[in-house]
């Protein structure tokens, strides 16, 4: 996404914040939590939380994970695959001032600048102070997210069927075209063979944001039908559709937002093939780009 001249990338500022925000959850967490705890500490508007990209991303998030990609890159968290993000004892002690992120993030630049094979070639080491990152998702996750979207509602409907029976549900049954007060489907849950509930769904191929309304409307809609409702969207959810989404009192509805929806499918590999990919690890690389005397 192109940025006038002379404006510095957005995703520096969240460099030090998102160190404090592990320190304050223990250390590590998954990268929603660590997200949300960044906008609290630094009380980032409801704006600015339901900004997206133009692939329906949150523009916060996307800029988070950025902030993240050059913490590993530095040393400052482990760069671990598994959905965590934690400090390295490196990180645990260090605080980053903006100017000291922005440092990190010139000296990373030249780096992957010096990497590069071609100049016109597109790799993270593209990134300038004019130019910021879209995706911090790999490629193929999307991709996964661009097809997903374009789905015809009742195709988007089916394959969260099939999701959902993937992912353990039975009985599970699209209602189609019922319009039934925002209900798209059912399923049953069994936990073990004493204890089973009755799951009502919702599917929303946006690119946009869900909101709190639209969760409330939902969940007046299964209020007396069943134990626990669902909402899966290939786009976002605002921070009042996650409160309401877990407002004591009330049923319990689970979001399950376009990221979300990328790594269950990844999880139980449904549409994907699987494929090894080898990265360069360029800490480990960084002490021989530049010349040093030897005795």
């Amino acid at each position: 996404m192109a940025r006038s001249k002379g404006k510095q990338s957005e995703f520096i500022q969240w460099l030090g914040p998102l160190l404090e925000a592990l320190r304050e959850l223990g250390g590590s967490a998954k990268p929603r939590e660590a997200a949300e705890k960044i906008a609290e500490n630094v009380k980032v508007s409801e704006k600015a939380m339901e900004e997206t990209l133009s692939s329906g991303q949150s523009k916060f998030y996307n800029q988070v994970a950025w902030a993240r990609q050059y913490l590993v890159w530095e040393g400052l968290l482990d760069s671990s695959k598994h959905g965590i993000w934690s400090l390295t004892s490196k990180g645990e002690e260090t605080k980053l001032s903006y100017d000291a992120s922005r440092e990190i993030f010139l000296k990373w630049v030249e780096i992957h600048q010096k990497t590069r094979k071609k100049k016109s070639e597109k790799t993270l080491g593209d990134i300038s102070e004019e130019n910021e990152p879209d995706e911090p998702q790999s490629n193929a996750n999307t991709d996964l997210l661009q097809v997903l979207q374009g789905l015809t509602p009742s195709g988007f409907e089916r394959i969260c069927q099939r999701l959902l029976r993937e992912s353990g549900f039975e009985n599970v049954v699209v209602t189609g075209q019922s319009h039934d007060g925002g209900i798209d489907g059912y399923g049953t849950l069994e936990l073990n063979p004493f204890v089973s509930f009755k799951v009502l769904f919702q599917c929303k191929r946006y690119k946009g944001t869900v909101s709190r309304a639209q969760v409330g409307d939902f969940r007046n809609a299964m209020i007396g039908r069943a134990e626990k409702g669902i909402i899966i969207t290939t786009g976002t959810f605002s921070s009042d559709a996650i409160k309401e989404a877990n407002r004591d009192g009330a049923p319990a509805v689970e979001l399950v937002d376009g990221v979300k929806l990328v790594s269950m499918f990844e999880k139980v590999e449904l549409g994907l093939k699987p494929k090894i990919v080898y990265e360069v690890d360029l800490q480990f690389f960084e002490p021989f780009m530049t010349d040093k005397k030897t005795n």
